[in-house]
This record gives structure tokens, sequence and C-alpha cells, in this order.
């Protein structure tokens, strides 16, 4: 076996996170100030998912203040503590730049019917 490989797998997170573009999530991001460390949590649009394996990234999206403000983050980072999905979006393509444009309601994504 590649011993690059090998490496890479033992740091591979052992639960999945279930999430897909499109969809609203909440994480809570390990943030260290100093010599101390906190939680801080990141809500936003899934916009992009891209990579594979230990590289595998995702971009979240979320607008403060009238400012848009993305946010890459490595799926298998040990500073993610925890990802929740608030809401379900129906996303026909695979990355959502087109959101950079929209201001208001339409910069929103439909919600996924079950």
């Amino acid at each position: 076996m590649d011993i690059i490989k090998q490496i890479e797998d033992e740091q591979l997170r052992k639960e999945n996170f279930d999430f897909r573009v499109g969809d609203t999530v909440v994480l809570d991001y390990r943030i260290r100030e100093g010599g101390k460390e906190r939680l801080q949590k990141f809500e936003g649009t899934v916009i992009k998912i891209q990579g594979s394996g230990l590289r595998r990234t995702f971009t979240v999206r979320r607008v403060a203040y009238g400012t848009g403000i993305e946010r890459t983050f490595y799926v298998h980072s040990p500073r993610i503590e925890s990802l929740k999905v608030t809401r379900r979006g129906r996303a026909r393509r695979a990355r959502l730049y087109y959101l950079r444009d929209r201001v208001g309601k339409a910069a929103k994504v439909k919600e996924k019917k079950n």
C-alpha cells in the first residue's frame, strides 16, 4: 500500500456528514485565539463541494450585515466539532455561484419537499 494513502486513511473522520449543495447548515468550528480555544457557529448555504478523500472541501456562504461571506472548510478537519443541516435545499447544479449576484429573497434556495 502507498505510504501517503495509509497516512491519509488514518486521519479520515469516522462519522460522515450528510449534506449536499443547496443545504443550509450550522457548523461549530473550533477557533484558537491566543492560548484559548472556543467554538464559533457559522450558518449558511453550501454552494460548493469538491475534492475527494482527505482533501474534500465544501464552501459555505452567508450574508452578514449586507456583506456576503464565504468560507471553505475541510470535511475531515479536526476543527469541525459538529455539522447540522437545518434546511434541505433543492439545487439542480453542483455549484451555486449565481447566488453571489442575488440579493434578498432571490438569494435563497428553494426548500426540498419529501
